[in-house]
């Protein structure tokens, strides 16, 4: 065969699960998204569409939801269970991936809740390879904004430079930022150690935003980074996309009226984007 697959995976993406937890009057809400991705001796089903070695999607749907139904926990551990058992019950599969984006939710009663528009998730990625878990986890579009304490100067200029200097700005960002945990831990890897080391990282990352004093983006992604990988000595590295959501100070001069940095446009697009891994030293 003058053709041969190359690396191949399938799964079922975009799987919505909400469940509630109703053990006492006080209910209890998860909203997750999940996506499986299983790959293994499929070279059959592309070569000839023999399925013999196929667990179809939809059974990897129903899967999520069956194993939802005795309880969720930390979305790490959700995420390992599903992946061990489509690896280890499926002589075909020989590697699972299991990424997942929880939803925030906020108490507002003892069964009401609400959900804020800003978009923050907070995501895993388990891949188990029959022997093995390897687990990421992690922020997805947390908005972040500080009205002072930032500037930009002293960079580049050649001809096609027009950006102004400036020694006061405002600083918004959406991070994203995923880390790697050492290696697998499932001895003492459990749900709660996974909650508690999501809420030390989170607000590691919400104090280096605060305290820095920013002299360029890339320098607070840095300061993100390190504070993380100090709050969570069991993770390795840190992976960290800032988009700088530029704010331009609105020009009013045209209508005799000052502007003491008080009225900003929000741009869109373009934006600079700041991506960067900060890792420790024996990683």
């Amino acid at each position: 065969m003058p053709f041969t697959m190359g690396p191949n995976s399938y799964g079922k993406s975009g799987i919505r699960l909400v469940r509630v937890g109703r053990e006492s009057a006080r209910h209890e809400l998860r909203d997750l998204t999940v996506h499986t991705a299983l790959s293994g001796d499929l070279d059959a089903t592309h070569y000839t569409g023999d399925n013999t070695g196929v667990l179809p999607t939809d059974t990897q749907k129903n899967t999520v939801y069956a194993f939802a139904r005795d309880g969720v926990g930390a979305i790490e551990t959700f995420a390992e269970r599903l992946a061990r058992h489509f690896t280890d019950n499926t002589p075909s599969i020989t590697a699972a991936r299991v990424r997942i984006e929880e939803h925030a939710w906020t108490r507002i009663g003892d069964h009401s809740f609400t959900r804020g528009e800003g978009g923050e998730l907070r995501t895993t990625e388990v891949v188990y390879d029959g022997a093995s878990a390897r687990t990421a986890s992690g922020v997805r579009d947390l908005l972040l904004l500080n009205t002072t304490d930032s500037e930009f100067t002293g960079f580049l200029h050649d001809e096609y430079t027009i950006l102004a200097e400036t020694d006061d700005r405002i600083l918004a960002t959406a991070v994203t930022a995923t880390w790697d945990y050492q290696a697998d831990q499932d001895a003492f890897f459990d749900s709660a150690f996974y909650d508690h080391a999501f809420t030390r990282a989170r607000g590691a990352l919400l104090a280096a935003f605060a305290d820095t004093y920013s002299l360029s983006l890339q320098q607070t992604l840095h300061a993100v980074g390190e504070r993380i990988l100090k709050a969570i000595p069991e993770a390795r590295e840190v992976r960290l996309s800032l988009p700088n959501r530029h704010h331009y100070l609105y020009d009013l001069g045209r209508f005799g009226l000052d502007n003491p940095g008080v009225v900003f446009q929000a741009g869109d697009l373009p934006y600079g984007l700041i991506e960067g891994t900060v890792r420790r030293e024996e990683a």
